[in-house]
Order: C-alpha cells, then structure tokens, then sequence
C-alpha cells in the first residue's frame, strides 16, 4: 500500500524511555509494599497510562491512587527521563526518511501526557520532525488501547486512517490503531514478544529501525 501518512508512538517506538518510566513506578510501588521485578512491572504497566490500572495499584498497595503520588510519580519519572533518555537506535534516519516520503505528513500519537512526550522528542532532538503534530492520548476522551488518538492524529493531517501506517512496539497500541482503521507495523527488536505482537493486529513486524523504508 502507498501509506499517506506516518503516526508514530512514542515510548518504546522513538525514545528508549520504557524500562526507565516503570523503574521509577517499580520504586514506588516497593515503597508501598508492592515488591516485584522490573520486567514484572513492564510486563503489567508498558502500554498503559498509570491511571488506567488504578484498581489494579489499589488492589496490590493497599492504598488509594492519589493525585499527590501522580504528581510525585510524574516528578520523578521527569527527572530520570532527563537523566537517562536515549533515541531508538537508527530512529533519525528513520524518520527522516519517512519524513520526506510523506511530504512532511508524520505525526506523534502517544498514550503519554504532552509534557513527557515534548520532553523527551526535544532531549533526542527529534521534535523539529513533529512540531504542531503531537497528540496525546491524555487529552483524549479515551487513551489507548481505544483508537482515539491515533484518529485525532489522522484527522489533524486530514489523510483516511485507512491510508495511515502505524509505528507500534506494543499489544496495546497496536490494537489502538487497527480499531483506528491503520495498518500497524511492530517495532520489535530482539526479546520482543513477536506472537503476542502478530495476534494484535500487526501486519509487520521489523527488529531494526533501518528496516522501517518505504519504496
């Protein structure tokens, strides 16, 4: 298919930012009383906004999911991302390619909030290629997995999402844009669940970012 537009997630697709957002929410939660591994905690929360499995955090901790703890949570996480934040390996060539490709009709659908994806697309130098076409499932009337942000993505760039190929790394978002109407392809480096990736919806699967060309 010649794709019309690019819409883009952001963790895990554009910036190396998953292992470092559920660190910090794996410390916290232990500070709770909720003990579990890293990769116990990104199996359960990479995908979901923190608030979407608030009965799941109160059922473990024992305690409500207050606003104080978000703002700590974000607080934290914002510090450590700023530390820490990498680009996915061979992503500016990526995205410049499809950049060009697409006459500039690219775009960030994130289930993150405007200021972490902001943040961290300016730490890796990768927010010129986006700026005025960021969107965020937070201000959405549902995050994803629903389809809303990467509607509202499409819709901005005024292309049918059916003529839109998605850029995905997990079941969640995947998921969010096939109900779109998109075809998603999964990043899905070395490790990656790739049967889990497939059984979403995604009708590629490439383990390197030199692999994402369009003819």
């Amino acid at each position: 298919m010649n794709f019309e537009a690019i819409l883009f997630d952001c963790d895990g697709v554009l910036v190396d930012s998953e292992a470092i957002t559920c660190g910090v929410l794996r410390d916290m939660f232990e500070e709770q009383g909720w003990r579990m591994t890293l990769a116990e905690c990104m199996q359960r929360f990479v995908g979901h906004t923190v608030k979407s499995q608030r009965d799941t955090i109160e059922a473990h901790t024992g305690q409500p999911l207050t606003d104080a703890w978000l703002e700590q949570f974000y607080a934290r996480r914002n510090e450590r991302l700023t530390q820490r934040i990498t680009a996915i390996d061979g992503v500016h060539e990526a995205v410049a390619h499809l950049h060009d490709h697409c006459q500039g009709r690219i775009a960030v659908a994130s289930g993150a909030d405007r200021f972490k994806i902001e943040m961290m697309l300016k730490q890796v130098g990768l927010i010129d290629f986006f700026a005025g076409r960021i969107f965020s499932g937070h201000e959405m009337p549902r995050s994803k997995p629903h389809p809303d942000v990467y509607l509202a993505a499409a819709a901005h760039l005024q292309i049918d999402p059916a003529r839109c190929l998605v850029i995905e790394d997990t079941t969640v978002g995947i998921t969010a844009g096939v109900a779109a109407g998109a075809t998603v392809w999964a990043y899905a480096p070395p490790g990656a669940k790739a049967q889990a990736l497939r059984q979403a919806g995604a009708a590629k699967l490439f383990e390197h970012m030199r692999d994402l060309r369009l003819a």
